[in-house]
């Protein structure tokens, strides 16, 4: 293949690559011809958002590691959760049962501080299914041990060996991540670094050798089992305050969302769909599109004269994009369809008795308060349904 690199008869402008042709309608007998790739940065989008912020209620940015990607480079690379099918989506909303009264934000690093696990970056490689999979589960085990088990799990590990029907950089399914965390196990990041991010290559899975020899990935000998494991997931009903009360509860969900063009360029504020952009650079898979992340709290602002709902979202594009790693986007209105598929689950440790104790302990007392909840609950809608037939006989 020859190489263009050096040439000096073409130049890249962004994500299109133009060279200086012959052309016997120009008057020089040459023309400058330009690709037509619909680029991921696109700089009049970022000019519009930014000089009506009011109107959309956010800022844009262009960001050097995106700058030269196609928009369907973008897709490929930076996203990577495949749509829930139908079967999956049929699964049973769960509603949670809270009477506690809701805060108007709510932030879980607040609550639970140094338990929520920080920002990620899955770098070139579209692994936002075994990031979210592996921070959410790493979140719960904190969270639910009282900080007993604070560690990060290996998104590495479940990228590379979760490999029934998944596809390692090219995208991946929620629910066979979390089959395989149920059924096998990940390992610490620690134990089995990210390397993906920099090669862009799903790797060869190297947890055969940690299973048998406890040799991890890194290097280090142990002689614990460093293999950890969640419940099957349950799905969390698309109402507004049943994912607040969940987050509240228990700790940050996981939510799978339709990731728009402009997403990309997103600098702060509250995230809503501009419709500035261009059109979808191919015909791609709309499965393709879609991306998870963590939602780990809420809050509402003024923009404008608007008073604005919004979740608070950790994604994995590193700190140096959005709002130090986060990104907050509209609540309440299934913006982007953030709200359609929202997951929760428990931690589960089998080889240490000790941890596996203390989260057996903990389980306990949550049922148990829980339960006491529903009694409380119980006895005041009766109470509440004696006085109303009371004075409905009164009326009488």
């Amino acid at each position: 293949m020859e190489d263009t690199s050096n040439r000096i008869d073409q130049v890249k402008i962004n994500c299109n690559l133009c060279r200086c042709v012959s052309d016997i309608r120009s008057t020089s007998g040459y023309s400058f011809q330009c690709e037509n790739n619909v680029c991921l940065i696109q700089e009049n989008v970022i000019n519009t958002i930014n000089k009506n912020s009011n109107r959309y209620g956010w800022q844009a940015s262009n960001y050097s590691q995106f700058w030269g990607l196609t928009l369907e480079e973008g897709r490929r690379y930076r996203l990577g959760t495949n749509k829930p099918d139908e079967l999956v989506m049929k699964m049973s909303n769960l509603e949670v049962l809270n009477e506690e009264s809701l805060p108007r934000e709510f932030d879980s690093r607040k609550k639970w501080p140094g338990w929520v696990h920080g920002i990620r970056d899955q770098g070139n490689c579209a692994a936002s299914w075994a990031f979210s999979t592996t921070a959410l589960a790493a979140d719960r085990l904190s969270i639910e041990s009282r900080g007993a088990m604070l560690l990060n799990l290996s998104p590495q590990n479940l990228l590379s060996c979760s490999l029934n029907n998944q596809e390692g950089c090219l995208g991946g399914s929620l629910d066979r991540a979390w089959w395989f965390l149920r059924h096998r196990g990940v390992t610490t990041e620690a134990c089995y670094p990210y390397t993906s991010g920099a090669t862009g290559n799903t790797g060869t899975c190297l947890a055969r050798d940690l299973q048998r020899d406890r040799l991890c990935p890194a290097g280090r000998q142990s002689r614990e089992k460093l293999i950890y494991q969640a419940t099957p997931p349950y799905r969390i009903s698309s109402s507004e305050k049943d994912i607040m009360s969940e987050i509240q509860m228990n700790g940050p969900v996981q939510a799978t969302f339709r990731a728009q063009d402009d997403f990309f360029m997103y600098r702060s504020g509250v995230y809503k769909y501009s419709r500035t952009g261009s059109v979808s650079a191919s015909r791609e898979d709309d499965r393709r599109l879609y991306h998870s992340v963590r939602i780990t709290g809420w809050g509402e602002e003024v923009i404008g004269q608007r008073l604005v709902k919004y979740w608070l979202c950790a994604n994995s594009w590193g700190t140096a994009w959005g709002e130090g790693g986060y990104f907050r986007i509209e609540r309440g209105s299934n913006e982007c369809e953030i709200e359609s598929f929202v997951l929760g689950v428990w931690g589960k440790v089998e080889a240490d008795m000790e941890l596996r104790e203390l989260l057996n302990l903990f389980r306990a007392e949550r049922v148990r308060v829980s339960t006491e909840q529903g009694r409380s609950r119980g006895r005041r809608h009766l109470r509440r349904h004696r006085r109303r037939r009371n004075n409905h006989k009164k009326q009488k």
